[in-house]
This record gives structure tokens, sequence and C-alpha cells, in this order.
């Protein structure tokens, strides 16, 4: 039937159209740079405190400036994508990864100069910037390999969860003017770290060959894929023990739903599934963590009420 055959080309166009979009979005690191936005609104909702635009803004932007300037890296660019679609997408639209990586890297510039508490933090962002453009800059040269901080012995899960707690939450704490060493602050601190660094275990699984193959020493190397999963699965528990003061009666519950979807998405974790497994779900899981928080926000009297962006 005509009409058929036209309605089945229209979906399908449908179906690849919205496609590209989800890739576009998941493979740009929009999707990611969302989850940053969402984790750091957390840490102000968690204070009854508005999320400032500019800042808001500024963590969203920085995160898609770095999280592109590694893809648009040449020495990321020379390496066979293989059967990664990820990769063979950032390949395909170098050009457009490129001009994104320099307007984002543009508007995080001028939101941090045209915020004066930021400004005064300077010298504690220096050293999370560092460590967020070292993570994957080739720094030495190695038996015919660049080496980054990345590729040090187990460090990289580390390096991870230290960065996305301290940007989420050492950050907010400090731009309301709050120590970092205050006991909520740490706690606020530790339980992101720990969340962190049990989500970051899905990608060594996801890398478990390519790291044995350059010779890059991950926990799922090292002790094994089950007992990397058995370890992400213990520090979670550790993280649900983690309750920070003020934190009202009867959230418990509703606080430890993102926890358990990271340890589904972690004990699902195949070095062979999907792109979407990693890029979709896995980051999914730190949105989840936002839209938790903020559902159980609007349950309390008063809790969080007009939280904006």
């Amino acid at each position: 039937m005509p009409a058929a055959r036209s309605f089945s080309a229209l979906l399908l166009t449908w179906v690849r159209g919205g496609k590209r979009v989800l890739d576009a979005v998941l493979y740009s690191s929009v999707w990611l740079s969302g989850a940053a936005l969402g984790l750091m609104w957390v840490t102000f909702l968690f204070w009854r405190v508005h999320i400032p635009g500019r800042l808001g803004a500024l963590i969203f932007a920085a995160t898609l400036f770095l999280y592109n300037l590694d893809s648009v890296l040449p020495y990321k660019q020379s390496q066979p994508p293989g059967f990664s679609r990820r990769k063979q997408w950032m390949q395909a639209h170098r050009r457009q990864l490129t001009l994104l990586t320099l307007a984002a890297g543009l508007v995080a510039g001028l939101l941090f100069l045209l915020d004066g508490r930021l400004l005064r933090l300077t010298p504690f962002l220096l050293h999370l910037g560092l460590i967020s453009v070292l993570y994957s800059m080739p720094l030495l040269r190695r038996h015919g390999r660049w080496w980054a901080l990345r590729d040090l012995p187990l460090l990289k899960v580390f390096l991870i969860a230290y960065v996305w707690a301290g940007v989420t939450v050492w950050i907010p704490a400090l731009y309301l003017g709050r120590a970092v060493t205050e006991p909520v602050v740490l706690m606020l601190f530790a339980r992101r770290f720990l969340f962190i660094l049990a989500l970051a275990s899905v990608f060594d699984i996801r890398d478990y060959t390519k790291d044995l193959a350059t010779g890059t020493r991950t926990f799922p190397g090292v002790i094994g894929i089950r007992a990397t999963k058995w370890l992400a699965t213990l520090v979670l528990l550790l993280a649900a023990t983690l309750v920070p003061p003020g934190t009202p009666a009867g959230q418990e519950p509703v606080l430890l739903l993102p926890l358990l979807a990271a340890a589904g998405v972690i004990w699902g974790a195949r070095e062979n599934r999907p792109d979407y497994y990693f890029a979709l779900l896995t980051d999914g899981v730190m949105v989840l963590q936002f839209l938790a928080v903020w559902w159980a926000s609007r349950g309390s009297a008063g809790w969080f009420s007009g939280v904006a962006g």
C-alpha cells in the first residue's frame, strides 16, 4: 500500500533523525555537562539556596570545554576508532567538536571573569583545572607512546572522583562562604567522591582490553572485572552511610535511589555493551541523583522552596 509505505518511510526518517540528535547530545558531552550542572545544583539544594545562573552556566560550559578538549586532541584523533560508535562519531565530526570546544571555552572564560566571587577563588580552582587539563594531556613519551596522568597505575578513577566532587561540592561551599573543612562540607564531599568513584569503575570495565593493550593499570586489569564490581558496590554502601547533617527526616529512601541505580549499572557493565550504555545510562545515574533530590525537596515543607536556575 502506497500510504503504508509512505508512513513507514516517514517513521524511519524520524527515527534516524532522533538517533542523530541523540548521538550529538551524548557524544559531544552535552549530556555529561548537564549531569555536572545537576550534581552542583544538588549541593545548592542541600543548603536551600538558589543556584546562581551564571555559576551554573559556567560549570556546564567548562565541562563541555574540558571533555571535548580531550576528544579533539591530535593524538586522540589519530587513534583508530575501532568498533566504537562514539569514537567514530567524534572523528566524523571533528570540525564541529573543535568549534564547540572553542565556543564553550570562550563562554566559560567570560563567565569566570565576570564573577567576582569565583575570581577570589582562583588559587583553589587552579589545582582542579590543572588536574582536569593534564588528565589526558600527553606529558611523557615512554615505550613508544604518550603517557598522561590517567595512565598512572590505579589513579584514573580517583582523579575523576576528586575533580567531580571538588567541582560539585567544594565550589558551591566556597561560593557561599563556607570552609571546605566544615564537617557538613566534608561529609557532602566524601559522599559525592564515593558515588563518582564507584561509577567511574564502569568506564574502566569498558576500556578493559584497551587498557591491557596499552599497559594502563586499572582495577579491572589488576584484580579482575568481577572483583572490581564488588569493590564498587562496597564503595556505594559506604556512601549510603554518609548522610549529611541537615538532611530532612524521611528523605533517606529517596536519596538512596541513585545509589541503587548506580549498583545496577555497575553489575550490568560489560566491555561489549553498546556505547549508549555508558554515555546515556551510566552518566544518566548522575542526572537521576539531581532528579531524586529535586523531587524530594518538593515534598518537604519549605525545603528548597523556589530554587531557580
